[in-house]
């Protein structure tokens, strides 16, 4: 037997794979122990189905990462077959061989990452060298595939992943990272190409790139993950797991027809959720949490829903997921949503306007500080850095929207609370909102409620919005830190007479004590330091 066979299948203390640093927040290294978690997972699905057998006991079943960056999964997968398949292999060597050339293949999604995962799974970046543990293969790539692929460029942007020719046409001595698996309009002719035509997988199983950089690596970068979700989906394996940013649930650029697609796909069997994806990747910031599924193509049902949030572990309960048309995450708050919608009332997102209200760009300079209105001019609602400013400004600059400019109104600010909820377990959900008097507009760091007939419907409102039930309603489809008018369509309009308060809103709609309790331990109060 090959002692370095012996050498890799046995524990090591420390595991490479868990100090490797992440390409990038959007290239990022799955930890082994997450890793085995999902396969645990699928373990157990796959035992229900197979009226209790083990997986890794059968040497027919054909496992691919599509994405495969430290080629952890595939190298646990080994393990696993490795300690199930010694009964019917009994010599090592063979029994891992056949691991190796029958049963487990990648998809790596950059060269160097198709290294990293060979090295990983073979012991050697050449499947056929000396030192590979692999025996059988009569190339260097083995069942990890790479192969560079291009972008498809049209009008300037890549038709099948967004991305921008100036940022990523950069030669031929660069990555394109035009990942192979969603470029392409016939994936299964692909992935025959890859590995022959006959190739039927079983499972798949992988953490895709989550977004395509612009260059900037923010929020205007285009999500991407979902793309290879919906190819997986494509090959119909058994079984498909995936560990993916949760911001799909309620939002993310682009992700309204993919999020349907799957709340209304009744093979989806298990969801597991983290509201701090530091409890999936230790060392990277995912904001709107992380989760992973299994995809169940034969036995379609039921999705058993698990949620971590603060230490707590929120389930499993077995949930129908398409309920509404984004993802509420904890299923505690679905009997006070529906208590709330029941009572179908006008969305106050119906009274909100859209982002950029008065067509001035958050970096608007054309306005002086701290200066009496004269002239016609109006005042400005601005925020320079963190602090909020008000200034004057000219009439005639408005482009937008100019019948609010002399009414009464709210200005509701763009950023609310980031990854408070993360670190605390609790969250403002909102910032404070200012009364907007007639003759005054605002930049787009704010949106606008109005148009308002007096100060004391502006006040009512602006109580409102004060309350932590109305922020535990935005709180439900608000996925990151930014709130834009969607994320108020379940919190409803009330009569705009009275100074709000949560005991009015609670006795209004029937909420119990055991919901407020859940409510507030959620919701904060909100204060003037808040703003």
């Amino acid at each position: 037997m090959n002692p370095q066979v012996s050498f890799t299948l046995h524990g090591r203390n420390p595991d490479v794979l868990t100090c490797i640093a992440n390409l990038s927040n959007d290239e990022v290294f799955t930890p082994p122990e997450f890793a085995n978690r999902m396969l645990d997972t699928l373990e157990a699905a796959w035992a229900a189905n197979h009226k209790g057998a083990n997986l890794w006991t059968n040497s027919t079943v054909r496992f691919l990462d599509p994405c495969t960056k430290s080629g952890v999964f595939l190298r646990e997968i080994t393990n696993r077959l490795t300690k199930g398949l010694a009964t019917e292999f009994p010599d090592l060597e063979k029994r891992v061989d056949h691991i190796l050339t029958r049963q487990v293949f990648g998809i790596g999604i950059t060269e160097i990452t198709s290294l990293l995962a060979r090295r990983s799974v073979y012991c050697s970046k050449h499947a056929n060298g000396k030192h590979s543990i692999a025996k059988s293969f009569a190339n260097d790539a083995g069942n990890i595939w790479f192969e560079r692929t291009e972008h498809r460029w049209v009008n300037g942007k890549c038709k099948y992943c967004g991305a921008s020719v100036e940022t990523l046409d950069r030669g031929e001595h660069l990555e394109t990272h035009a990942y192979s698996l969603i470029h392409t309009d016939d994936i299964k002719a692909l992935v025959a190409g890859m590995f022959g035509g006959n190739m039927q997988f079983d499972v798949i199983i992988g953490n895709p790139p989550y977004q395509m950089t612009g260059g900037g690596g923010g929020s205007n970068d285009s999500p991407i993950y979902h793309l290879f979700v919906r190819q997986a989906m494509q090959l119909e394996p058994r079984f498909l797991s995936m560990v993916i940013p949760s911001r799909w649930m309620a939002g993310g650029r682009g992700l309204g027809e993919f999020r349907a697609e799957f709340l209304g796909d009744p093979r989806v069997r298990t969801l597991v959720d983290y509201e701090n994806a530091k409890d999936v990747f230790p060392t990277v910031g995912i904001g709107g949490g992380a989760c992973y599924f299994l995809w169940d193509r034969d036995n379609p049902g039921l999705c058993e829903c698990t949620y971590y949030r603060n230490g707590t572990t929120i389930g499993p309960h077995p949930r129908t997921i398409n309920e509404f048309d984004v993802f509420v995450r904890d299923k505690r708050a679905v009997d006070i949503l529906n208590k709330v919608v029941a009572a179908g009332e006008q969305p106050f997102e119906e009274i909100v306007s859209g982002d950029t209200p008065f067509g001035l760009a958050t970096n608007f300079s054309d306005y002086a500080l701290d200066v009496v209105l004269k002239d016609g001019a109006v005042r400005l609602y601005a925020n320079v850095g963190t602090k909020r400013i008000q200034g004057a400004m000219a009439r005639s600059t408005i482009t937008k929207n100019a019948h609010l400019i002399d009414v009464w109104k709210v200005f509701l600010p763009v950023a609310g609370s980031g990854r408070e909820r993360e670190r605390s377990g609790v969250d403002i959900v909102l910032s404070p909102p200012i009364l907007g008097e007639p003759r005054s507009v605002c930049t787009q760091t704010y949106l606008v409620a109005g148009p308002l007939r007096s100060k004391i419907e502006a006040s009512s409102v602006e109580s409102y919005l004060h309350t932590r039930l109305a922020r535990f309603l935005v709180s439900l489809r608000k996925p990151a830190q930014h709130v834009f008018s969607s994320m108020y369509r379940w919190v409803p309009v009330q009569s705009w007479d009275r100074t709000w308060t949560d005991a009015d809103l609670y006795k209004k709609y029937g909420i119990q004590e055991d919901e407020i309790m859940f409510i507030e331990s959620m919701i904060r109060p909100m204060g003037e330091s808040d703003e």
